[in-house]
């Protein structure tokens, strides 16, 4: 099982996701795996035995959202010096999304850009953030602020990977299945509403789908000028969410979660969502222990932290929205105290 992702930049190439068991790969290039403290005790060394190349190295990070920054992203590069890769080498990002935008980045600018793959190992990476080629890092001012576009080479999604997942990560990749049903497709969120994903067959269907979106979004919109914005749905939210959290509270996906209640409760607010709409999309959420409240301390600060948001241009803030389930809509018009007031309702 596979899907295409078709790009029409000349700067990019084609590629597949492979979603099946992950065989055995030969490369004549060095090839260095990068990878976090969790996963490389998990599987590092079942990996290694499925990679042959002319030199296989390793580089072994911290885990957390914390370490997304600029020291990890120059031991990856230090690392890449020191084993003298070259431009016909290959990274290999294998891990969550973490890894894999940090190893993507550096892929991107070691020696003006070399090939990289990506092996993602948590539910959330399989669906989302292995494809489309987004690479960055996050600083002071917020999430990913610092990056690139740079397209992996392959990616493949092994299921196995996802069994030793722990049940808070594995929620975290629901909400980013859910986030793409609500805005692109409502036959794929009323499956995902009779379908519970803890079924190995349910899921593995549920990952098709969703690759299936993002791939067919990202071959219209490669750099994100249009249609891609339309996955950030909850993200405007989740960012300030963690950022003012520290990157420690909350797994991104569950950020997520409680981003998308913010967003409907807006899009409620303008006529777009209904009341019900809204609290089919909650009890989804809520299926999977996902949180969808969090206390806001300060309205202000909180509004004033949208700005830092990459979708903000000229002082506007571009919102996207549910248009009823299965549809969406991007707003950068609405006013500052429409915004407040669907926040305040949502927590009243």
């Amino acid at each position: 099982m596979h899907v295409n992702v078709v790009l029409n930049k000349t700067t990019s190439k084609d590629y597949s996701v492979i979603i099946d068991p992950l065989e055995k790969r030969v490369f004549d290039t060095k090839v260095m795996i990068v990878t976090n403290t969790t996963v490389a005790a998990l599987h590092l060394s079942s990996l290694q035995t499925r990679i042959e190349a002319k030199e296989l190295h390793t580089l072994i990070l911290p885990d957390g959202e914390m370490y997304k920054n600029f020291e990890s992203l120059n031991l990856i590069l230090n690392a890449c010096f020191e084993h003298r890769l070259d431009r016909k080498s290959i990274l290999i990002a294998f891990g969550g999304g973490v890894i894999g935008d940090m190893t993507g980045f550096a892929a991107s600018i070691y020696q003006r850009g070399i090939d990289f793959i990506q092996i993602p190992t948590t539910l959330l990476a399989q669906v989302d953030a292995s494809v489309g080629g987004k690479t960055g890092i996050n600083n002071d001012y917020g999430k990913n602020l610092i990056g690139s576009f740079w397209q992996p080479r392959a990616v493949y999604c092994d299921s196995a990977f996802l069994k030793t997942l722990p049940k808070r990560e594995f929620a975290a990749g629901v909400a980013e299945i859910i986030k793409m049903a609500v805005t692109f497709d409502k036959a794929f969120f009323e499956w995902l509403e009779s379908h519970d994903l803890f079924d190995e067959d349910n899921l593995k269907m549920a990952i098709h789908k969703s690759i299936s979106i993002k791939a067919d979004v990202v071959s219209q919109d490669e750099t994100e000028q249009g249609i891609r914005a339309v996955l950030n749905y909850g993200h405007t939210f989740a960012h300030v969410i963690e950022n003012q959290t520290h990157y420690t509270t909350y797994l991104h996906g569950e950020a997520v979660a409680i981003g998308i209640m913010m967003a409907n409760a807006l899009a409620q607010k303008l006529g777009l969502l209904s009341h019900e709409e809204m609290l089919r999309i909650q009890a989804l959420l809520e299926h999977y222990a996902l949180p969808t409240h969090y206390n806001i301390d300060d309205l202000e600060t909180f509004y004033d932290a949208f700005f830092l948001d990459k979708k903000s241009a000229n002082d506007t803030i571009t919102f996207i929205l549910a248009k009823g389930i299965g549809g969406h809509v991007m707003r950068n018009n609405i006013p500052k105290e429409t915004v407040l007031e669907a926040l305040k309702d949502l927590h009243a």
